[in-house]
C-alpha cells in the first residue's frame, strides 16, 4: 500500500498528513509559531523556525505512519509570503507575510508607472500591499544590503524543497500566481515586471503545474526525517486551491469556504477571465490546483480572527469553564450562540478589508446597540457580519458571470453545525460539510499519488472526498432584506473612517 503525505505552511503554525491510498488519514502531526511585529503594520515569521517545525511534522507523522512507507509528499503552502537567501543557503531575513503592509505607500506610484490594467491583466491581481511584488520593492528600498546579497528568493513551498535537498528547487503555478511576478496565462515570470524592480529571474524558483515532479528528498535528510531515500516531492501550490483540490471543489461553479482566521472562497473555473467587474473588485484570476483549470479567491482577512477577539475580551467566563471541563472554548460559544438573528448590524472590518475593497485603513463598526442587546447577541451579529461580506464577493462574481452554485465548507467554522446553519441562512446558500479536516494536506498529498500513479487528480478526488451532511439555508428571506442595507454600510461609513 502507497502512502502520501500533505505538509501545509500556514501563517500561524504548519501541519503534516499520512494517507494511504485510499485517502484515510493515517497520522498526523502540527507545530504553531508566532508572528513577529517589530512595527505597526509589519507581520512576519522566523524562516528558520518555520522550516525547522516542518521538519519536525514531517518526521513525526512519517514515523507514526510507518518509518520509510512515505512514497511521495506534496507541499501547500501560505501565499505571498518569502525569504531572501544567500550564497550559502542562509535566510537575510524573515519571511514577510500576506498581512504586513508596510509596502503599501510605495503601490500607487509604482502601478501608476506600470499600468494597472496592464499589471492585471499578466498576473490576474489587483494591487495591494499583501503580494511579494510591493513587498520586493519594499526590501530593495529599504534594505539594499540584503537585496544586494540575496542569490535566492523564496517562497514556503520552495525552500522546503531546497532545505529538503532539491538543489534547484520549483513551486506550483497557484503559489507562483500570488506573487504578481508571474504570467498566468504563459505561465513564465514576467520580465517586464522583473526588468522594472531590478530582478534577475534566476534567482527565482522555475515555475511548474501542480502535481509536477521536483525531485527527492536527500539521502541523510530523508533518514532523519523517518523517510526512504527514494521519496519524491511535486510541486503543489498556494493553500487556497490545494484545500479546494482537497474538498474536491474542481468543478466550475464548486467552490470551496474556507472557514478559518480568514473567511476564503475559492470557485473553480474552467480558464482564466479578465474583466472590469472582477478587476474593480480585486478578484483575481490564477490557477487552480486541478490541471487546466482557474480560480479566484474572495476574502475576508476578518474571520475566525473575530470570534478570537470576542472569546479574549468577552469570553472569559467560558475560558474558565472550559479549563474545568477541559474542553474547547469556542465549542461553549457556539453552544450558546442564539438561534434567532441579531437586531445589529456588523461591518466586520476589524482588520484590514479582503476582497471587494482591498482597504487597509478601514475600521469595524457594531450599529443597532441598545440596553437590551446581550453579550451573545453582540457573538451572532459579528458572525453574520463575517458572513454577508462572503455573500457580497458571492454576488459580485454572480454578476461577472461566476455563479457559485455549491459550497464545500473546511476548517474551524465547520466544526459547529450551529455556525454553519447561520452561515447557510446568511447566504442563502445550502453549504456541504466534509469529512475533511485538513483540506489542505490531503490536496497536497493528492497531487503526489497522481503523479506517481500518472493519473488525472481530479479521479482522485472522487474517491477521497466524502461529504457528510447538507445544510440548507432557513432564513434566507430575513437576511436578503438585511442584505440590501449591509451593501450600503462600507460606503456610507467611508467618509467617517477617512477622519477617524
Amino acid at each position: 500500500m502507497q502512502k502520501y503525505l500533505g505538509i501545509d505552511i500556514g501563517t500561524s503554525g504548519c501541519k503534516a498528513v499520512v494517507f494511504d491510498d485510499s485517502g484515510h488519514q493515517l497520522s498526523a502531526s502540527y507545530r504553531d509559531y508566532n508572528i513577529i511585529s517589530k512595527h505597526p503594520g509589519w507581520a512576519e515569521l522566523d524562516t528558520d523556525e518555520v522550516i525547522a517545525k516542518c521538519f519536525d511534522v514531517i518526521g513525526e507523522a512519517s514515523a507514526a505512519a510507518g518509518p520509510g512507507s512515505v512514497k511521495g509528499i506534496g507541499i501547500s503552502s501560505q501565499g505571498e509570503a518569502f525569504t531572501l537567501i544567500d550564497k550559502n543557503g542562509r535566510a537575510l531575513c524573515n519571511a514577510l507575510v500576506s498581512s504586513d503592509i508596510r509596502a503599501n505607500d510605495l503601490i500607487l506610484p509604482w502601478t501608476r508607472e506600470f499600468g494597472e490594467e496592464k499589471l492585471y491583466n499578466i498576473t490576474g491581481h489587483t494591487p495591494y500591499p499583501m503580494f511579494s511584488l510591493f513587498k520586493l520593492l519594499w526590501v530593495r528600498e529599504n534594505e539594499p544590503e540584503i537585496w544586494s546579497a540575496a542569490q535566492r528568493i523564496l517562497c514556503f513551498e520552495d525552500l522546503l524543497q531546497y532545505r529538503l535537498g532539491i538543489t534547484n528547487p520549483s513551486m506550483g503555478w497557484p503559489l507562483a500566481g500570488r506573487t504578481m511576478l508571474f504570467d498566468v496565462v504563459t505561465h513564465r515570470w514576467d520580465t517586464t515586471i522583473l526588468d522594472r524592480i531590478g530582478l534577475d529571474a534566476g534567482k527565482l524558483s522555475k515555475p511548474l503545474r501542480s502535481g509536477t515532479l521536483a525531485g527527492y528528498v536527500s539521502g541523510d535528510i530523508a533518514k532523519s526525517l523517518n523517510l526512504s531515500p527514494d521519496t519524491f516531492i511535486v510541486t503543489g501550490g498556494h493553500d487556497q486551491p490545494c484545500s479546494g483540490l482537497g474538498a474536491g471543489a474542481v468543478d466550475p461553479g464548486i467552490a470551496v469556504w474556507s472557514s478559518g482566521t480568514v473567511e476564503c472562497i475559492t470557485p473553480a473555473f474552467s480558464r482564466p477571465v479578465f474583466t472590469d467587474e472582477l478587476r474593480k473588485s480585486n478578484l483575481c484570476t490564477y490557477d487552480h490546483t486541478a490541471p487546466g483549470m482557474y480560480a479566484t479567491v474572495a476574502f475576508s482577512l476578518t474571520g475566525g480572527n473575530i470570534l478570537k477577539w470576542f472569546r479574549d475580551q468577552f469570553g472569559l467566563a467560558e475560558k474558565e469553564e472550559a479549563r474545568r471541563l477541559k474542553c474547547d472554548p469556542y465549542e461553549l460559544l457556539m453552544n450558546e450562540l442564539p438561534e434567532e438573528p441579531s437586531r445589529i448590524m456588523v461591518l466586520p472590518y476589524f482588520t484590514p478589508s479582503g476582497t471587494p475593497y482591498f482597504d487597509v485603513n478601514v475600521k469595524g463598526t457594531i450599529l443597532g446597540l441598545d440596553m437590551n442587546v446581550t453579550r451573545l447577541e453582540i457573538l451572532r451579529g459579528l458572525l453574520e457580519g463575517v458572513a454577508f461580506e462572503i455573500k457580497l464577493n458571492l454576488e459580485i462574481l454572480r454578476q461577472s458571470g461566476y455563479e457559485v452554485r455549491e459550497l464545500r465548507i473546511i476548517g474551524g467554522g465547520a466544526k459547529s453545525l450551529k455556525h454553519v446553519q447561520l452561515k447557510a441562512d446568511v447566504t442563502g446558500m445550502p453549504i456541504t460539510v466534509l469529512d475533511v479536516s485538513e483540506a489542505g494536506c490531503m490536496g497536497a498529498a493528492m497531487l503526489a499519488k497522481a503523479c506517481n500513479e500518472k493519473i488525472d487528480v481530479r479521479d482522485i478526488t472522487k474517491q477521497w472526498v466524502k461529504p457528510v451532511s447538507n445544510v440548507e439555508p432557513r432564513l434566507d428571506s430575513f437576511y436578503n432584506s438585511k442584505f440590501g442595507q449591509y451593501k450600503k454600510l462600507y460606503t456610507d461609513l467611508l467618509t467617517i473612517y477617512k477622519n477617524i
